[in-house]
């Protein structure tokens, strides 16, 4: 059971690694249309998609990365509470 958990919060913390890395690739002029920033945008961008809508930006700043990441973390955090709260 706990294998599970530990699975789903490795894969929540990859892919925030990979958020991360996805948001220092807009510093970058033509990192995103490289062969990996294609593959980041398919996976990070569906799921920024829906913070955009409801966040907008700030001249041009975005922030909805950043509420999106605050987000992931807290699934984190819940995960390992319910996971608490079922093996004890």
């Amino acid at each position: 059971m706990g294998q599970i958990f530990s699975l789903l919060d490795t894969a929540l913390h990859i892919y925030s690694f990979g958020l991360i890395i996805y948001i220092f690739m807009s510093w970058f002029p033509g990192a995103r249309e490289s062969s990996f920033g294609t593959i980041l945008t398919k996976i990070c961008e569906p799921y920024l998609e829906p913070f955009r809508k409801i966040i907008p930006p700030l001249g041009m700043i975005d922030l909805s990365p950043i509420v999106a990441i605050l987000v992931i973390h807290l699934a984190r955090s819940g995960l390992w509470e319910l996971y608490r709260m079922i093996a004890f």
